[in-house]
């Protein structure tokens, strides 16, 4: 009779492989080491999997499914906002309309969620992208890419046709600069001990792709960060900020 397998030797071979392929990468990762590092044997990996491409298409599997329920959520969310708000015009962002600000929170939202499930999978990402070649795996990240490039164009693309976004970029383009910054930042997750403020670095990211896709003459709208991660602003915060008040001309009357 087949011995059944431990649930948690299970958890504790992926915990060990995941760091074994971030080393060594899916070729040069041996079976024997992963066991060794969490005190299994080689029947107990058998046990759960066939191979050691078979646990990483399972964590490949999942990261990719969750990174799909938040492409939907976040398409879900968008579309409950403007069948409750109403969709946005050129208008809303040259009059700081409150539904504007409020749109561009709510996908601030969604790019902190997605950072948040990055820095989960960074390993894991880390292997796609540098530890996969030669393997069934080689072009998986790519596809994906391509991919999401083609999403975001689409969806530039409409926002152009409100008067939103500026005419003047192709949505390749825009599409190309939003999911190869993501495609970076991930690579450089993956570098990183300990984890960033990701609330800043996703209000970062959604201002600067904001201002550069608004048409020329539009104003900013100001976004503010996911979740708060400071008290008072220094001293020298407060000093440059009222030395860029007395500085900065009023664009209105």
């Amino acid at each position: 009779m087949a011995r059944p397998a431990d649930p948690h030797a299970r958890e504790a071979l992926i915990a060990a492989a995941r760091v074994e392929l971030v080393k060594k990468g899916i070729r040069g990762a041996r079976i024997e080491d992963i066991t060794a590092a969490c005190g299994l044997s080689k029947g107990a990996f058998y046990l759960h999997y066939s191979s050691k491409e078979a646990l990483f298409r399972e964590l490949v599997d999942a990261f990719m499914a969750a990174m799909e329920r938040l492409i939907v959520q976040r398409m879900e969310d968008t579309e409950r906002f403007f069948a409750e708000h109403g969709r946005l015009d050129s208008g809303d962002v040259a009059e700081r309309a409150e539904r504007s600000a409020r749109l561009s929170a709510l996908h601030a939202e969604g790019d902190l969620r997605t950072l948040e499930l990055m820095w989960a999978y960074r390993d894991v990402m880390h292997v796609l992208m540098r530890g996969s070649q030669g393997t069934e795996f080689e072009s998986l990240v790519w596809g994906m890419v391509d991919r999401e490039v083609a999403r975001v164009a689409r969806d530039f693309q409409r926002l152009q046709g409100t008067g939103v976004c500026r005419e003047d970029v192709p949505p390749a383009v825009i599409g190309s600069l939003i999911v190869g910054t993501y495609l970076l930042l991930a690579q450089q997750m993956s570098q990183m001990e300990q984890k960033p403020d990701l609330a800043v670095w996703a209000s970062s990211i959604h201002r600067l792709i904001r201002e550069g896709s608004q048409p020329s003459g539009l104003l900013a709208v100001p976004v503010p960060a996911p979740k708060k991660t400071s008290s008072r602003p220094s001293t020298q915060t407060r000093a440059l900020s009222r030395t860029r008040t007395r500085s900065t001309p009023r664009s209105g009357p």
